[in-house]
């Protein structure tokens, strides 16, 4: 599908959220982060503008993890006392989740409004969500009956977010599910109370559009690191089974499993490689990562990919993965690595 709107530099859409942010959200004054935020919106707009990013997003500087889009829009969960293993505060669903309003079409529209870049808004897929917040133990209390029964109804709300974002003017909207990847593993563990064909319904019903206008884009990111080897059939059910434009991949490690992925990609599907670590400061070497977009070459049509890092840089906002200087020089790297593959045609 290769034409102008693949959006060749890109990022996940979790920028390194500013001080002030950060001690308005901990002094719990409502007034004062809402002022926070929007100045801080303002700045990271520009910030990503110099970039010449052929994205925009808000930073993610609304909400405390990248799953805040949801828990802040939908009734129906408890914040628990607990993490889970990678950090995030632990919640529940006591009730099948309903929306009370937009999950993220309200700032989108004033993002839009910042910048003459169609914005990009990131959402939590639903699976994951039914994956981690499902609890057994209050099936019998009110709670949904199944993980399946969750992600159905947490499905028709992003599905139905997703329709009110293109009607907004977005066009590209990405859901991120970290554990999808885990299911393709040739020995997969078991990740959260979803099973993979479940998870496969279950995103498939929240990319579905019945019509796609010019330049929309529907992606799903389905982990941050491929496994250490890839089932090839179950990399093409997966593509298969869940209708979206765009798969968001990791390719920063230069392993066999991450071009066995991109092998597995049907040819009418883009592509986004996070080609460069956002995890470590250090910066890669033009030469070494342009080795491996030349290999993704090979299986792949260039003119259906973008790049971009290899995952959000504050997916936790209290816990950034890099500095704001490493990010912008992280983010700088991506604008320069797209310089060399597709010149100043975006």
């Amino acid at each position: 599908m290769a034409d102008t709107f693949n959006y060749r530099i890109d990022h996940h859409g979790s920028l390194v959220r500013p001080a002030e942010i950060l001690a308005a959200r901990a002094q719990g004054d409502p007034e004062a982060l809402h002022a926070a935020e929007t100045e801080a919106v303002k700045e990271v707009v520009t910030f990503q503008r110099k970039l010449r990013s052929t994205v925009v997003t808000d930073g993610d500087f609304l909400h405390e993890d990248f799953r805040g889009a949801v828990f802040d829009a939908v009734s129906g969960f408890r914040r628990t006392d607990e993490e889970t293993a990678d950090g995030l505060s632990r919640w529940v669903a006591e009730a099948l989740p309903k929306a009370n309003h937009p999950l993220a079409a309200d700032s989108a529209s004033k993002l839009a409004d910042l910048t003459w870049i169609a914005p990009k808004v990131s959402l939590p897929s639903p699976a994951y969500l039914a994956a981690t917040t499902f609890a057994p133990e209050l099936a019998g209390s009110g709670g949904p009956s199944s993980a399946r029964e969750l992600g159905e109804a947490l499905a028709e709300i992003i599905n139905a977010e997703i329709e009110l974002l293109v009607s907004r003017g977005v066009r590209l909207i990405q859901l991120n599910n970290p554990l999808l990847l885990a299911h393709t593993a040739t020995e997969p563990a078991a990740v959260g109370a979803l099973s993979f064909e479940d998870a496969l319904a279950v995103e498939a019903l929240a990319v579905r559009l019945d019509a796609r206008p010019e330049g929309v884009r529907v992606g799903v990111c389905p982990g941050w690191e491929a496994p250490a080897a890839v089932d090839r059939a179950k990399a093409e059910r997966l593509y298969g089974e869940i209708p979206a434009d765009r798969w968001i991949l990791p390719y920063d490690k230069g392993t066999a499993a991450e071009v066995d992925l991109l092998k597995a990609l049907p040819e009418d599907r883009d592509a986004c490689l996070g080609v460069v670590d956002a995890t470590v400061p250090e910066l890669e070497g033009i030469d070494e990562v342009m080795a491996r977009i030349d290999a993704a070459a090979e299986v792949k049509d260039l003119e259906d990919m973008a790049i971009s890092p290899s995952r959000g840089f504050a997916d936790l906002a209290v816990r950034p993965l890099l500095s704001t200087e490493e990010q912008r020089l992280k983010l700088v790297l991506v604008e320069t690595l797209a310089r060399y593959c597709w010149g100043n045609e975006f």
